[in-house]
């Protein structure tokens, strides 16, 4: 079975202005609803993950907590190091986690998260396919034929703001 690999960037954030410090910084009336409908677009696509990969940020956990129920509540791991890591710490945390699992959603910060998907797509051939500076939201799907992440497939890209 293929492993499946869903990255997502956190969804709108309140202005850095309206928070205690960058990590407090929750989601504005869009975000939750863009995150609403990242979650229905996985579920119609009929994804599940067994573990989710989620910066500890307030952001992400509440961008995660609108998908988790879609997608069969995944275990969560949501290590420090996931707060505005780089795509290699990213692409060293999927590996690590493909090592137990088949299936991992990831929802992280710019620039670590749209960077992972856009090496993947580029991996592939359809960087195109990913939008520039991967907005708020935006998630990516990929499929893997083993445990590496060298020959992807792009099963789908949306932004649900769009």
């Amino acid at each position: 079975m293929d492993r499946i690999l869903i990255l997502m960037r956190h969804a709108k954030a309140v202005d850095r202005l309206e928070a205690d410090d960058d990590f407090q910084r929750g989601l504005t009336p869009r975000g939750h609803e863009d995150s609403r409908k990242a979650g229905a677009g996985l579920a119609a696509l009929g994804l599940k993950a067994e573990r989710a990969l989620v910066s500890p940020a307030w952001r992400t956990r509440q961008t995660f907590d609108h998908l988790a129920p879609l997608l069969g509540q995944p275990q969560i791991d949501d290590p420090m190091a996931l707060y505005h890591a780089s795509t290699e710490m990213l692409e060293r945390a999927a590996l690590g986690a493909f090592r137990d699992v088949s299936q991992i959603v990831m929802v992280g910060h710019n620039p670590g998260i749209g960077g992972l998907a856009h090496k993947l797509a580029a991996r592939c051939g359809v960087r195109e396919a990913l939008p520039m500076g991967y907005p708020t939201a935006t998630v990516s799907v990929f499929a893997l034929a083993d445990a590496s992440l060298d020959a992807p497939t792009l099963i789908e890209v949306f932004t649900p703001s769009d």
